[in-house]
């Protein structure tokens, strides 16, 4: 089976390498823009950016999954919560879609969000560290180490993967 993530980035590769572990597969990473803003900001855009991944990875290389993930917030009326969403794409099949953890972003980043800025620089900046998207996450600093970045997008893998094989029993 051939995989392909529509990410370089180094928490989504382990997230996607951990989930199919048991799987025999060659898993690629792609760079596949998610067609959307750089900072989703809803539930919607982020599933969509997900989407666009995987469709877009399995366009990018012969594979026979593409794999999407995407991280985004989604504004509530009690603040700004980090989101993540991810879908799973098989040419001739309407996507396979799950979300993950969420939790509340502190005043400090959301009015900078609100604002405009990325939450990838935002995070580097508050918690003064280089490449916190790349690592921990937010989710790892606001978790304090309990729950990381590839752990929150490995859940969602999970979610993914239970519905693929699922879909697959008929």
């Amino acid at each position: 089976m051939k995989i392909i993530i529509g990410s370089k980035n180094p928490a989504k590769i382990l997230a996607v390498e951990t989930a199919f572990r048991h799987y025999e597969a060659d898993i690629i990473s792609e760079n596949v823009p998610s067609g959307v803003n750089d900072q989703p900001f809803s539930d919607d855009e982020t599933i969509k950016g997900a989407i666009n991944r995987a469709y877009g990875a399995l366009e990018a290389s012969a594979g026979q999954i593409g794999i999407g993930l995407e991280g985004g917030v989604q504004k509530t009326e009690f603040g700004l919560f980090l989101c993540n969403w991810g879908a799973l794409a098989e040419k001739g099949q309407p996507p396979i879609i799950a979300g993950g953890a969420r939790i509340p972003l502190p005043e400090g980043v959301s009015s900078r969000l609100l604002a405009g800025e990325e939450l990838g620089p935002v995070m580097d900046v508050y918690a003064k560290r280089e490449n916190v998207r790349k690592n921990e996450g937010a989710v790892g600093i606001f978790t304090n180490g309990q729950v990381n970045r590839p752990e929150m997008f490995s859940h969602v893998m999970k979610l993914l993967i239970g519905q693929f094989e699922y879909r697959k029993r008929g």
